[in-house]
């Protein structure tokens, strides 16, 4: 691990209050090592406050206001002042105790639509730190999204538009590994030069305990980073035995039957070709999952998840795509196979979730990894500061991506097919959606074509009631388009619907039931093989939903494993 000295000036943090500026510097007075702390007493000094560090090159991390100001009493007015001024910025109502009751009904709406992230009650005493957890974790979110880290795990070194070094760099950022991509000609790229062959190609992946490597794939990556000798040795002493159960695909739904698997003492194993957190984890806020009143990123959430189950032993193979699956026969253990593995396994859960659908327009399809992206990629949003972006599609994945771009691009143009987003998207992304003035929807539209000198300079949008076509300026374009499952490596025993997801309980063909009974809700035609998520005929599509399956597979597998106890 490498530090970086950094010598740019230290975030901002403004406080806001008429009467209480003393108090809440006194309560953020721990942050004040890492922090420029400054204090405003209204709306306008804020303004000027923030102005002034602006000027001088800071950058302001977070605004923190009383739930009244004398200027103005309605802080949600201050927060649109403020956001105008730092859209990157997390937002923070901190009521002091005579008022923490009666002024939240006004404001707590606010906070749905996404005009600030959290109401807090001011602390009357030392040590809140059910207080500080909450301002740590927005800190947090604000480092890992809207700064350069100051520690680097590891450097990526390529040309610019090189799709493979943007591809390793969103897997680091979704494994939550701090990275730098630099060019080959940078100070850090001839540094890193110095480990490689002199003909070596690009992109070229450089960590301090890690052989440096040319990347050809995400895959090689992800093996060298998660794929230790001590790990393949003892893998491979593990692999004379049949683990009990294994998860192909590391998305929710995988990560919940890993941990609720392992926990009830089943050997478990997780297999992923990519990173941790299937589409979920690209997700840059997820605010309606049971449990974080405050939101939490896809990336977050599947490596809290992750970290549970390599708790209860689960062991995770990252870069190990399965090509093939061999039902067992008569009950037999079930063989999954790669480029260069094989693994035995008495049960296995499909959750290998799905892909998003390709635009299929040649103009766009030759621009991805150059302005054009298949995903939110939010390691690209910091890119798009003062530019305008287009994000297409019309689900939660879409709206979540349209949000966050928005704190960086001067612009963001959402394109749906259908006449509105409400058919498709969560009421609350809507909401924030309708509220951002930087976001603007275009519905019963589609893109139809693309260009621009090298990379992404322009869109062409047609109105899909008129039949008109417009060329508006891009910078990025997001493509979140739907479900498309990829269930090629499942063998044919295993029943698929007309779009290729994965047919379970009633579902499955009458002609493949057993004795006449349908099989288990979350069964598939082949004894012994479960399948849960986005990949399974008729799901939510929600990442609750998956996590719930997920969790709900596992005593199947129990009841297959152990017929006797069922």
């Amino acid at each position: 691990m490498t530090a970086s000295p950094s010598t740019a000036p230290a975030p901002v943090i403004v406080l806001a209050s008429g009467e209480h500026t003393d108090t809440l510097l006194d309560v953020f007075w721990r942050y004040s090592r890492e922090y420029d702390l400054r204090t405003a007493g209204s709306c306008r000094e804020a303004c000027d406050v923030t102005e002034d560090a602006l000027a001088q090159g800071h950058q302001v991390a977070m605004f923190v206001t009383d739930s009244r100001l004398p200027d103005e009493e309605n802080v949600l007015a201050a927060f649109a002042e403020w956001r105008h001024l730092v859209p990157t910025a997390r937002r923070l109502v901190v009521a002091p105790y005579d008022r923490f009751l009666s002024d939240a009904p006004r404001l707590r709406s606010g906070m749905a639509k996404g005009k600030y992230d959290a109401y807090l009650l001011m602390p009357r005493g030392t040590r809140d730190e059910e207080f500080h957890h909450s301002v740590t974790e927005l800190l947090s979110e604000w480092g890992w999204t809207a700064t350069d880290p100051d520690v680097v795990v590891a450097k990526i070194v390529a040309p610019p538009g090189d799709v493979v070094a943007q591809q390793v760099r969103d897997f680091f950022d979704r494994m939550g590994i701090p990275c730098r991509s630099v060019e080959p000609d940078s100070e850090i790229g001839r540094h890193v030069a110095e480990h490689f062959p002199e003909d070596a190609g690009y992109p070229r992946v450089w960590a301090a305990n890690r052989d440096p490597i040319v990347a050809t794939s995400v895959r090689d990556v992800a093996r060298s980073f998660f794929d230790t000798q001590a790990e393949r040795e003892m893998d491979a002493a593990a692999g004379a035995s049949v683990v009990d159960v294994a998860v192909v695909g590391g998305g929710p739904a995988g990560l919940a039957t890993a941990v609720y698997a392992a926990s009830e003492g089943l050997s478990t194993i997780v297999l992923d070709g990519s990173a941790i957190g299937g589409q979920a984890g690209t997700s840059s806020m997820i605010r309606n999952y049971l449990g974080f009143p405050r939101g939490v990123s896809g990336m977050r959430l599947a490596q809290r998840a992750r970290n549970q189950a390599l708790r209860f032993g689960t062991r995770f193979h990252t870069g190990w795509e399965v090509e093939q699956l061999v039902a067992g026969a008569e009950g037999g253990p079930h063989l999954l196979r790669g480029s260069d593995f094989e693994i035995s396994a008495r049960s296995v859960v499909v959750a290998s979730g799905v892909d998003y659908r390709h635009l299929g327009v040649p103009s766009v399809e030759a621009l991805v990894g150059r302005g054009v992206n298949y995903g939110a990629a939010m390691s690209l949003s910091r890119e798009m500061e003062d530019q305008d972006v287009v994000v297409v599609g019309g689900g939660n994945s879409a709206g979540q991506a349209a949000v966050h771009l928005a704190r960086f691009a001067r612009s963001v143009t959402v394109v749906v097919r259908r006449p509105s987003l409400s058919e498709t998207m969560s009421a609350y992304l809507v909401g924030e959606i309708e509220f951002n003035p930087r976001i603007s929807v275009e519905p019963c539209t589609q893109v139809v074509d693309a260009g621009g000198d090298g990379r992404l300079e322009w869109v062409a949008l047609r109105d899909t009631t008129t039949g008109e076509t417009r060329q508006r300026p891009a910078y990025g374009l997001f493509l979140l388009l739907g479900a498309e499952p990829h269930c090629g490596w499942l063998p044919d025993e295993v029943a698929l619907d007309e779009r290729g997801f994965v047919l379970t309980g009633r579902d499955v063909p009458k002609d493949r039931w057993v004795d006449g009974l349908p099989p288990e809700n979350l069964a598939t035609s082949v004894p012994g093989i479960f399948a849960a998520g986005d990949v399974r005929a008729g799901s939510m599509k929600r990442v609750a939903a998956a996590t719930g399956e997920g969790a709900s597979a596992v005593p199947l597998v129990h009841a297959w494993l152990s017929p006797g106890d069922a």
